[in-house]
Order: structure tokens, then sequence, then C-alpha cells
């Protein structure tokens, strides 16, 4: 069968997720459940749709970045969607600045994408208080919201309803607001002192007149509820609020009891640096509600006893093979590996070198393909391991060897200060099995001099 190499080169690259509501993309999904340990997606939507259909949610997601969380979270959308939920599902960076973000940023964004996807359904929102509220917003701003000839708000829009009145589109108002601040730190810092003060009134005035007004015309419409899964917030920055405190522990855990108040089901992906935390107890009680983050691992390439896994390397393999043949039925693409690799054992090495990281899998593939068009040769695919290898080992002192070394024998990863220097930056991966969580080598880094010397000398 002919390789399509423009199709396979855009679906190799390693800055895109995978969106399960696109038909075409549905071929490349994997599902790795049984060798990450558990069915987290499973789990989530067991808790909303089985044991909690209508009552509110509050359920915390993580994991390092870049392992699958944001395909399993469009995998959890279209089960609920099919389950018969109205899911809205957004990625947070899209509306705010990781850098630099608050709790009534989140809160806005919240309202927005909500507001947009029932107004798309054909859901009214009169939403009268939040409308005298942004007016409110923008006068604080200095930026008067009037109308215009053209039916344009300076601040929002309006809109003709079927009798030809004009009526006001609240997405769009906090749209204009959102676009206005996310570009201008000034802007951004000035209406935080408008909202901060109000943030319980934002609270009730997006329960009230976006969130159970929904919940109500939904079910008259035949929907079991409304959930909202806000992904990319383990992506905040762990620079210090003016308080002195690590901005994820203020907006997770000082803002937990608020985060978690709106009246529909809701999931947030969180840093996973917060599970290591000395105040991951609080975290979990305030806005988990007493339930655990579920935590996503990386896909076992190895066992915790240093033997294969077999699972593993089959699953990986065919998400590689996938990205190549997409309409070839599974057990087919395997017949198929020396049109993109010279040898089946070169794509066994590949696997092997990514730790089950997905990015880092497709990352490797990528730079491969960069420079040559397959079948891949195992040449090229060393030099690229060379090249991540000593990338990742010129960033380690030699302290932080020291820490990998006991990592190595004790497959731990004791507290906050091993989380930021170890698991952060990708040197060590999380694992899981039968008995629990393990912590292992990124497999580049065993193949570094100071790593086969430490061994040497352990032997």
């Amino acid at each position: 069968m002919q390789l399509d190499l423009s199709r396979f080169f855009n679906a190799c690259n390693p800055s895109y997720s995978l969106s399960l509501s696109e038909p075409d993309e549905r071929a490349y999904y994997i599902d790795f459940a049984t060798v990450r340990g558990e069915n987290i997606i499973k789990l989530l939507a067991r808790t909303i749709s089985r044991l909690s259909p209508d009552k509110p949610t509050c359920q915390l997601f993580t994991g390092h970045i870049g392992c699958g969380k944001s395909t399993e979270l469009s995998r959890l959308t279209e089960d609920l969607r099919k389950d018969g939920f109205h899911v809205v599902y957004f990625v947070s960076t899209e509306d705010l600045d990781e850098i630099d973000i608050d709790f009534t940023d989140i809160m806005l964004a919240i309202a927005r994408r909500v507001s947009q996807s029932l107004e798309e359904s054909k859901i009214t929102l009169k939403a009268q208080g939040f409308k005298a509220f942004l007016e409110g917003a923008w006068d604080f701003l200095q930026t008067p919201m009037t109308i215009e000839a053209e039916g344009q708000f300076l601040g929002g829009q309006v809109k003709a309803n079927t009798e030809g009145n004009v009526e006001f589109s609240l997405p769009l108002g906090l749209a204009k607001i959102t676009a206005k601040t996310k570009g201008s730190p000034g802007s951004r810092s000035k209406l935080r002192q408008y909202l901060e003060p109000r943030s319980n009134q934002i609270l009730e005035l997006i329960n009230k007149e976006i969130i159970d007004v929904a919940v109500q015309q939904l079910k008259q419409k035949g929907k079991k509820g409304l959930v909202v899964i806000v992904d990319n917030l383990d992506r905040i920055d762990n620079r210090l609020t003016p308080a002195g405190r690590p901005y994820p522990e203020y907006i997770f855990i000082d803002r937990g009891d608020q985060l978690r108040k709106l009246n529909c089901h809701l999931l947030y992906t969180l840093p996973l640096g917060l599970i290591f935390s000395n105040e991951s107890e609080v975290l979990r009680n305030r806005l988990g509600g007493g339930v655990e983050p579920k935590v996503l691992p990386m896909v076992s390439v190895f066992n915790r006893e240093g033997t294969a896994n077999v699972e593993g390397m089959y699953l990986l393999r065919q998400m590689v093979m996938s990205r190549a043949f997409p309409d070839v039925p599974a057990e087919a693409r395997l017949q198929l590996i020396s049109e993109v690799f010279d040898t089946p054992e070169t794509l066994d090495r590949l696997c092997c070198a990514s730790g089950g990281h997905l990015r880092n899998l497709m990352g490797l593939l990528y730079s491969c393909l960069q420079q040559e068009d397959p079948p891949l040769p195992r040449d090229v695919l060393e030099s690229v391991i060379r090249n991540y290898r000593d990338r990742l080992s010129l960033s380690i002192d030699t302290d932080e060897w020291e820490f990998l070394f006991q990592v190595v024998t004790e497959q731990k990863v004791k507290g906050d200060k091993e989380y930021q220097l170890l698991l952060r930056n990708l040197w060590v991966f999380e694992y899981r099995d039968s008995q629990g969580n393990w912590f292992g080598l990124n497999p580049l880094l065993k193949e570094s001099e100071k790593f086969k010397i430490w061994q040497q000398q352990k032997n």
C-alpha cells in the first residue's frame, strides 16, 4: 500500500493533539488504558454519568505535559456526548495567558465558552445582570459600552432576534473583554481590580443566568446535564504571586472552594507538581471534594523490574503505524512496517527511546521525517536520539544527577523539590501497574556517559 507522505508528516506533528470529534482523526487514536495501570477516562466518565448524573461534580486531572491528556479528554468529551450530556471542552491557553492568570480570568473564560456553546445550541440566555456587569467593567476600563449604528458594542455585540429587536450577545461581549486584556497586561491588571472584590457576584451570575438556565433548557431537549472541561490549566506558570505564593497553589488551593462552586459537572487539568506539594491533601479536599486527582501516567515500555512490556510496545507500534496507514486494520498495519522503517527493529528502537511519552515518540519520529523520506534508516534515528540525549543531559548538574541515581535505585519521587527537578524537566517518568505507581529514568538519559559510568561503578 502506498504511503501518503504529506499526510503522515502532518499526523506526526508533536504539537498537535487529536480531536476525536473529527472522523479523519479517530483512526489515529490508540487506547493505552491497559498499559497505564487503570482506565482513567472510564473513571471520570462514570463519576459523572453513573454516580452523580443530577448533582454537580468537580474532578481533577493531571500528568506530564505531552503524555496524552488532551487526547484522552477529547475521548471523554465524545463519550459523554454519546451518553446524552452537553459538553463544553476548551483549551484555556486560547483565552488566557498561562504566565499571568487569576481566578477571575478563569471564571470569565468559562462564562464565555459555555455561553457561546449554548447560543450555538439555540439555548436562550437573557443574562441582563451579566450585561450590566460587563458594562460596569468596561466603564471601569474607561471604555464605555455603547451601541453603534452598525449594531456593534465597543465591549460586546448585539444581534437581531426573530422579531427584529436588538438583543445582547453574552459570548461576544465576553470575547471582547478577553481579547482586550489578554494582549494588554495593564488592562488585565486594571480589570482584576474591578473583578476581584466581585468574584462571588461573578459566580452567582454564571450560576443563575447561564448554568441554571442552560441545565433546565438542556433537560427539556433531552440532555442529561452540562459538563465543562477546562484543559491546559496544567501549564500555569510556577512563578510567585506578589504575596509570595506559587500561582498554581494560589489558583487551585487558595481559590479551590470557588473554582468548584459552579452548578454543573466540572473537570480541570492542573499542574502535576501540586500532587507532590505539601498541601496536596488541602487541594484534594477544597477543590476535589475529597476525591484524589487522577494522574495519567506514561505508557509502560518496560516493567518495573526492567523487562520489556510486550503489550506497551505493541500499542506504541500501533500508534506509529496508525499515523502512516490510518485506513488499514490494526493487524494489517504491522505488515507494512517496511514502508516506514528499514527494519522492525528500528521501529522498536524508536518506541523504547520514547519511554512511553507520547509527545516524545512523535517528536523523535517527526525529527527523522525532517531528514529523510521513509523507509527511515536506523542511522538517522540514532542521530536524532543522540541530539535529544545531549540536549537533555546538558542541563543536568552533578547534584541533580545524584537525585536521578536515587530515583533509579528506589523508583520513587519523594516530594515537591524532587518533582521540580526531575519530573517537570522530563528527566523522570511516572508509570503505574498492578502494584501502584513507580518512577523510571527517561531512557534517553540512560544512554548518556554519566549514567553509563555510574552503572559500571555500581556493578
